[in-house]
């Protein structure tokens, strides 16, 4: 395989507080204009690494923000960018064969952990301060990202979400977004939003409803349960269900088994896009709901967020069991 790999750029600096961070020149739509794909892998990003199979012409992106994994305003920002880079890298593309890439991968660093979801830090102080912009940026911020993803970019692309650890809330929300997600045994899914009196806003009902049905997709999001990766395999959410620390291997394996017949793939998962569209327009409709709801936790509900936040940063420490057990005390 030849590969065309990434220089990793250094994080912004300046950055030390949360309402800094979701400040709206932050926002994707402040973005210069988008490098080609090519500059993207040559530059890098300072929450991702990226790396093309020149080959398979399959983009690999891998998640790697900072300290805590969970979708930062400096992560949606990386991706928004990458996902201008791929659109920008089709321009005057006629022909299959002059298409920058194929397949494209998002998968993560942090070992056990995909994403952890929404940064619960920043939802707590804003919420106290009761700063509904603030909230409605980030909401958006990370709708525009799994829209991008769930529409392939507006490419002939196929996307493929790799989880190898735990993918919980918006991390959730994030793999259920792609083509296809695969998805090592190991891996746990879970929304657990209710566990302190909120439901997740960025994409959960709309993409769950579309493969499973709206009363099984309440009855998840209603539980707060974590499912496993056989689990949700049994039940169609995960596509292929792979062995521990095989999935990058399951992937490139599906790629080589179906390369052939990326035409008819491609077409396929179009053809549902428009037969069962997720549009723009609902995700952010819903991610109003999510901020008025938001908005209207008490006490007890931002206690016990922040005890989840607490949590995962034990967690990443090696000091503790998964974050998720501590929202339900």
């Amino acid at each position: 395989m030849t590969y065309l790999p990434t220089v990793a750029a250094a994080r912004p600096a300046g950055v030390t507080n949360h309402t800094a961070i979701y400040s709206e020149a932050n926002a994707p739509a402040s973005l210069p204009r988008a490098p080609t794909l090519a500059d993207a892998i040559a530059t890098g990003y300072g929450t991702l690494d990226l790396r093309l199979d020149v080959e398979t012409r399959t983009f690999w992106n891998w998640m790697r923000p900072p300290g805590r994994p969970n979708f930062s305003a400096a992560l949606l920002s990386d991706i928004a960018s990458v996902q201008a880079s791929i659109r920008r890298s089709f321009e005057g593309c006629t022909r299959p064969e002059e298409h920058p890439l194929r397949y494209y991968v998002l998968a993560s660093r942090v070992n056990g952990i995909f994403n952890l979801g929404g940064d619960l830090g920043h939802f707590a102080d804003r919420i106290r301060a009761g700063d509904r912009a603030s909230l409605l940026r980030y909401g958006r911020m990370c709708i525009e990202a799994v829209h991008g993803n769930a529409i392939a970019f507006g490419t002939p692309a196929i996307t493929i979400a790799l989880v190898q650890g735990d993918a919980l809330g918006g991390g959730f929300e994030c793999a259920l977004a792609f083509d296809l997600i695969i998805a090592e045994r190991r891996a746990r899914f879970g929304l657990p939003e209710i566990l302190f009196n909120l439901f997740p806003g960025m994409g959960a009902y709309s993409f769950l409803s579309r493969r499973i049905g709206p009363v099984r997709a309440e009855q998840m999001i209603m539980s707060g349960k974590l499912y496993t990766a056989a689990e949700l395999h049994e039940m169609g959410i995960v596509d292929v269900l792979a062995e521990d620390g095989e999935g990058e291997h399951a992937v490139r394996e599906y790629i080589a088994r179906h390369g052939r017949i990326h035409n008819a793939h491609r077409a396929i998962y179009e053809t549902r896009r428009r037969v069962n569209p997720v549009t723009l327009d609902e995700l952010q409709s819903v991610v109003e709901v999510w901020v008025d709801a938001a908005l209207n936790l008490g006490q007890q509900d931002l206690r016990k967020m922040i005890r989840l936040a607490t949590a995962q940063d034990r967690r990443m420490a090696g000091m503790a069991p998964p974050a998720h057990a501590v929202a339900a005390e």
